[in-house]
């Protein structure tokens, strides 16, 4: 059974972001790159727990990251499982180089 996947305010903000950092509307090379970034986001939905836990993770929630891309373009696709509602929610896309997200 697959789970659906849905994506946070921030993590629609971040890809669009992305999208317009990119050139991805005039450049076809950054364009493909993009959408296999939203392919790769969509096969959460077959396996969600195949990628590892985040530093950025708690022990209530787990919160995973799925690597997409090459250095030096490399992307965090940040996301927590439900299992009990079968949803993946992404909740934010980070570049790889940067430092992992602060616990307040």
């Amino acid at each position: 059974m697959e789970y659906h996947v849905e994506l946070t305010n921030r993590a629609v903000r971040d890809l669009s972001l992305l999208f317009l950092s990119i050139n991805a509307h005039e450049a076809d090379a950054a364009a493909r790159w993009f959408n296999g970034m939203e392919e790769a986001i969509g096969t959460l939905s077959h396996s969600p727990h195949r990628c590892p836990i985040a530093p950025e993770s708690r022990p209530r929630r787990l919160i995973r990251h799925l690597l997409y891309g090459r250095k030096p373009h490399r992307y965090r696709i940040l996301y927590w499982v439900e299992d009990k509602g079968r949803t993946v929610f992404v909740l934010h896309i980070r570049h790889g180089a940067r430092h992992p997200l602060h616990q307040a």
